[in-house]
């Protein structure tokens, strides 16, 4: 047996230890354990791979990260979490000076001599980002600060000697940490706020090695006492610090809230569970099953195949009154979109030494863009309800352009057909495409609908290839290794800014980078950098538009739709349920009736 699976069966018993211990006597209270469900299993709990929501849910709960966004405010609002106060920064924008609380302590573990958590210091949040910096790691958010802390790359090419200090990086006390910028970096506090800034202490890594990715060790709410695909089972931190909930404070609204009945938490310091079970469940039919049962996950999203059976109206969505009765409901645009990205390191669709060749491969992309049916896309998969927008600025930030051309997001299959004809393309020549996906069931009706829009424009369904993989895991692998030519995903935004979405096609970030497109343009790479150190304003929201136009007329993915999402949970579950920004942080605030 291997040392991974030794910990997973410990991890295991130790999971079974806790609900024994919190709820197993007659003269014990039943355990309070919130049920949550997601489509998909995380691929690893260690921060430096935090990419997707799935790993974000976990991470969020059981570690900390400076910032954080209020639990209820719409447009997201960043706040104070581990530090103390939002950082106070230099005239010049370079200088960023944060105060961190005192108290707090990572959790018990055998990691810390004696298995008692320490306090956490400033070097934990240095120590924390200069892991994204190892190249041993591997880390998948190393875009976030790359090129933006005085000495952090060089301190990673140089070795990562983590006893080594790095200009940008300084603890000037044991509980004020201090940021020194290369230039400009606006976005800096959102980027505290994320799962890839969760604060990691170095006694734990040492300790478990890799293993960190299935052992978390924070100073959130909540700890992991066992995760496996199938399931996360958190127990609460007793020992998380005590502050309590202003409800005000974190954007409640009367006439917004009130259904959900979270104003039974004013006051009050979480966590308010004794634990949270996390079920990953990629069959929707399975996830509903179980919703309904009353007795398993107390969460689901809802499934558009599944609204005809639970919805008495889509357009506003509304309950059946016998759902009604069991179910809360609450909807709202997802902060992200999803789109179809072509991999510009393939020859045969994207970049290509012969400049003839490369033209005609850009008349390629555009006319499978024309020809691309959102309406039924958007019919078919998400209730006629998702927002159908050109480029990829979505609707949910503020540099969203809804005065933009819709030209590329209009079905237009004679002008596709013309495209592909003007530009020499036969069915005998258009070249062979893999289409790759997880091999559930409804993302394949998406690749046959996809391969259906095609076959109108000309392109033999044969040459669209479909190769099902078996885990998300799997799949995204094969992005970050740039092995296919069609790339369909969504993207949730790491934080509310349209930067967010235009870093997706910057050059530097390309695989195993989030630019899985591998486009390169040194004209938009050149706005890129120039707006990616200015503050919001009119100027720099222009240059969002003018780069965001770039990608339109480059014809570099079929984008975008942005879901409503319909979300579904017990009227016992007191919660305003979230998956929005990375998801997750809703967590820390779930209680449930008495």
């Amino acid at each position: 047996m291997s040392r991974t699976t030794l910990l997973l069966v410990a991890l295991g018993t130790a999971a079974l230890a806790t609900l024994a211990s919190c709820g197993g006597g007659p003269d014990t209270a039943p355990l309070r354990v919130y049920r949550h469900s997601l489509d998909e299993a995380p691929t690893s709990l260690d921060p430096v791979h935090a990419a997707t929501v799935y790993s974000n849910y976990v991470i969020r709960a059981t570690y900390d990260t400076l910032y954080a966004y209020e639990y209820l405010a719409r447009p997201y609002e960043l706040e104070p979490n581990l530090a103390a106060a939002m950082p106070e920064i230099s005239p010049d924008g370079l200088v960023y000076t944060i105060p961190i609380k005192q108290g707090v302590r990572f959790v018990d573990d055998d990691a810390f001599p004696h298995g008692k958590g320490r306090e956490l210091t400033a070097q934990d949040v240095i120590y924390s980002i200069e892991r994204h910096f190892d190249p041993a790691n591997r880390s998948e958010g190393q875009w976030l600060w790359r090129d933006r802390i005085v000495g952090l790359d060089d301190w990673g090419t140089s070795g990562a000697n983590y006893d080594a200090d790095v200009a940008g990086l300084r603890a000037l006390d044991s509980h004020t940490l201090r940021i020194e910028l290369t230039r400009p970096y606006p976005q800096l506090p959102h980027t505290l706020a994320i799962g890839f800034a969760a604060i990691v202490p170095r006694e734990a890594v040492e300790h478990y090695g890799p293993e960190i990715g299935i052992h978390p060790v924070g100073s959130g709410p909540y700890k992991v006492e066992s995760f496996d695909t199938a399931k996360a089972v958190l127990s609460a931190n007793r020992a998380f610090r005590q502050e309590s909930v202003d409800i005000r404070a974190e954007g409640y609204d009367e006439s917004l809230h009130a259904f959900t009945h979270v104003a039974a938490i004013d006051g009050r310091a979480p966590p308010f569970l004794d634990g949270i079970e996390i079920h990953f469940i990629p069959d929707a039919t399975s996830r509903m099953n179980s919703f309904e049962k009353g007795n398993e996950i107390q969460f689901t999203e809802l499934r558009n195949e599944q609204a005809d059976a639970v919805l008495a109206s889509r357009n506003p969505p509304a309950l059946l009154p016998a759902f009604a009765q069991r179910y809360d409901l609450s909807t709202g645009l997802e902060a992200g979109f999803l789109y179809l990205t072509f991999n510009f390191d393939f020859p045969e669709i994207g970049r290509n030494e012969d400049p003839e060749r490369a033209a005609r491969n850009h008349a390629l992309r555009c006319a499978m863009i024309k020809g691309f049916d959102w309406k039924a896309r958007n019919d078919t998969f998400y209730f006629g309800l998702g927002r159908v927008f050109p480029g990829v600025i979505p609707p949910v930030v503020p540099e969203f352009d809804p005065q933009l051309s819709m030209t590329s997001v209009e079905l237009d299959v004679e002008g596709a057909r013309k495209l592909l004809a003007d530009a020499g393309w036969t069915a005998e020549n258009l070249p062979e495409l893999v289409y790759a996906d997880t091999g559930t069931g409804n993302h394949q009706q998406m690749y046959e609908q996809f391969r259906g829009f095609m076959e109108r424009i000309g392109y033999p369904p044969e040459k669209i290839v479909w190769k099902p993989y078996p885990t998300f895991g799997d799949l995204q692998a094969a992005w970050k290794q740039s092995q296919l030519p069609l790339v369909f995903h969504s993207w949730s935004l790491d934080f509310p800014d349209a930067e967010n979405a235009l870093q997706l096609f910057y050059s530097p970030n390309r695989s195993p980078g989030s630019n899985d497109s591998n486009y390169s343009n040194p004209a938009y790479d050149r706005l890129y950098e120039q707006s990616s150190v200015m503050p919001p304003s009119p100027e720099r929201t222009a240059i969002y538009h003018r780069m965001n136009q770039m990608l339109i007329d480059d014809c570099v993915a079929i984008s975008g739709i942005a879901r409503t999402r319909i979300l579904l949970w017990h009227k016992n579950v007191i919660a305003y349920p979230d998956r929005e920004i990375l998801g997750g942080f809703f967590l820390k605030y779930v209680d449930l009736a008495r």
